[in-house]
């Protein structure tokens, strides 16, 4: 496996697509991390099934959220996508959360391309349904080990997401 911060730009954040890493598959309850150190996709830990992903999600090469770690993408589709492949992805908006006092936003996307459904998903106001679900899912996903530590602190339009996207790019640059 190669190197996503050797080999791979955000993207053309301003056009909004960038270029996004799939770590966990939708519906996955294995917590599955890109391992920077090491260049590797590592197994962190195996979550209880009902926490499972209602989405797919990854990290966007060459950013750094204020956590430490690159910043974090759910990207939205109709199947699963496999730990380890890239896209380029269009963003609709971003999900502001804080994990253990820590902010720790995701940025929300979908394909750039798809044909499937059109290119029909333009913004969170497509989603409102899987919208409750994202929320749902990540003010509880530690509930049994650390109750009340994740907060969904709110949403923001794609302009608000290319701001965090570029905050976390400038904090990638400079470290």
């Amino acid at each position: 496996m190669a190197d996503f911060n050797q080999i791979l730009t955000p993207g053309n954040v301003d056009d909004g697509i960038i270029n996004v890493v799939i770590e966990i598959p939708q519906g996955s309850s294995h917590k599955i991390e890109w391992n920077r150190d090491l260049a590797v996709m590592q197994l962190d830990r195996v979550d209880p099934a009902i926490f499972a992903k209602p989405t797919n999600y990854g990290f966007i090469p060459q950013t750094l959220d204020e956590d430490g770690d690159e910043l974090d993408a759910l990207i939205v589709t109709d199947a699963p996508l496999p730990t380890g492949i890239f896209l380029e992805a269009k963003i609709i908006g971003v999900m502001k959360f804080e994990d253990d006092g820590e902010v720790d936003d995701k940025i929300v996307v979908v394909p750039a391309d798809d044909r499937n459904s059109g290119n029909r998903i333009q913004s969170l106001e497509d989603i409102p349904q899987l919208v409750k679900q994202i929320e749902h899912h990540f003010n509880h996903y530690k509930d049994l080990k650390k109750p009340g530590t994740t907060i969904v602190k709110g949403w923001g339009d794609v302009t608000e997401a290319k701001a965090v996207i570029h905050e976390s790019i400038e904090r990638w640059n400079s470290k």
